[in-house]
């Protein structure tokens, strides 16, 4: 039997492909099995001074994201002999990773990408995986959609089931079960009594505070003493009766050398905007994205600790400036340009690739695994689903075959 801890991109994916080829898989999820639209309610809670989105709940925090599908540090993982180019591939074709045809992309984006382009900027599209006959153009993406018309690891948890695995949701894992050094059990809680399981495998795919609190509590060397975030501030301003807010977000991509840059709607920024009747209609908004180095650390008690560097706001600051270009250049009222407070998204690095686990993302122990974004080196400043789901496509061929 073979135990997955997590049911989100990494765990999805895993359960799928094992259930698929026979193997018994049981699958542990401490939130529950909710709708799609109602996903918005599972956000975390974390300190106050460490503003980070992720969810519990079935899904994971696929199930509340853009669908964006981007290839990420493949020279990095080079460097540990992982090539993910036939993962890659596999992955791409399974969620239907695309362009979004010209019908869903809106009137706000187009501007994007036309002021980009005008710019001189690198500028494209953003591969998603996103059905376009079932979307119907909400603006409700990161809210989880209302009708279920872009993938999620939810996808990959149902059809675990269907082809004969396990899914034990509300239970929180709270030990690794270790036999003569190795992973042999699991002990978790739900509904309030505390159980143990017996298992051949573990996989750890909880995400990179609750993955790495497993992992300290086990005494695990090196663990959790990393941590990234990939920080984003939103910078948008006025442009009356643009309606981008209804619009599928981030359809739009400008790569720069320290950031990326995302059409991306928030009513955040009309508190900055010094007109008396703005409308969530008349905001024409940017994410901008930037890698950050891992100064970061996970307590045992999965207390987060974040400190921001002089090169992490430099990053940030650039893409500020590049995005605030691209809105004047589409057509906003430069004195309306205003930003939201800095945040962070995709946790990660807390269980790195040649420092916790090895290239097959096997820790110390034996029969212990870790397939999430923990296991990322380095942050890699874009969307981290589709890299987890080719590392994940990787040790379920690994695990298959052993």
């Amino acid at each position: 039997m073979i135990a997955i801890v997590g049911a989100g991109a990494g765990g999805g994916l895993l359960a799928r492909e094992l259930a698929k080829n026979g193997k018994e898989v049981i699958i542990f999820e401490k939130g529950p099995y909710v709708d799609s639209k109602d996903a918005y309610k599972y956000y975390n809670e974390y300190p106050k001074d460490v503003d980070l989105l992720a969810t519990s709940c079935v899904g994971g925090s696929t199930i509340v994201s853009m669908a964006n599908m981007v290839r990420a540090l493949d020279s990095e993982l080079h460097e540990f002999g992982i090539d993910l180019t036939k993962e890659y591939e596999y992955v791409e074709e399974l969620v239907g990773v695309h362009e979004l045809d010209d019908s869903h992309i809106g009137r706000g984006t187009q501007l994007f990408l036309d002021a980009a382009e005008e710019l001189g900027l690198d500028v494209c599209k953003m591969p998603k995986a996103i059905r376009e006959e079932d979307c119907i153009q909400c603006g409700k993406c990161a809210f989880g959609c209302p009708v279920d018309a872009k993938w999620s690891a939810k996808n990959f948890i149902d059809e675990a089931v269907e082809l004969g695995a396990t899914l034990i949701s509300e239970a929180t894992v709270v030990d690794v079960v270790l036999c003569n050094m190795e992973a042999c059990g699991i002990r978790y809680v739900r509904d309030g009594e505390e159980k143990v399981l017996k298992t051949d495998k573990i996989v750890l795919c909880a995400g990179a505070v609750d993955s790495a609190v497993l992992l300290k509590n086990m005494g695990l060397t090196g663990i959790a003493r990393e941590l990234f975030f990939d920080p984003f501030v939103t910078v948008g301003g006025y442009l009356k009766d643009i309606n981008f807010n209804t619009e599928v977000q981030m359809a739009g991509l400008v790569v720069g050398k320290n950031f990326v840059l995302s059409p991306h709607f928030s009513s955040f920024i009309r508190e900055n905007i010094p007109y008396d009747d703005v409308e969530d209609k008349d905001i024409l908004s940017i994410m901008v994205k930037t890698p950050d180095q891992s100064k970061g650390y996970v307590h045992t008690d999965g207390f987060v600790n974040k400190t921001n560097t002089i090169t992490d706001i430099r990053y940030l600051a650039e893409g500020v400036a590049t995005a605030g270009f691209i809105l004047e250049k589409a057509g906003v009222d430069p004195k309306t340009i205003g930003s939201t407070v800095y945040r962070g998204a995709h946790p990660g690095g807390t269980a790195a690739i040649g420092k916790v686990v090895d290239s097959n993302l096997e820790t110390e122990i034996e029969n212990l695994y870790v397939c999430d974004a923990s296991v990322l080196p380095i942050s890699p400043g874009k969307p981290p689903i589709l890299t987890i789901l080719a590392l994940a496509k990787r040790l379920a061929d690994y695990l298959n075959y052993m």
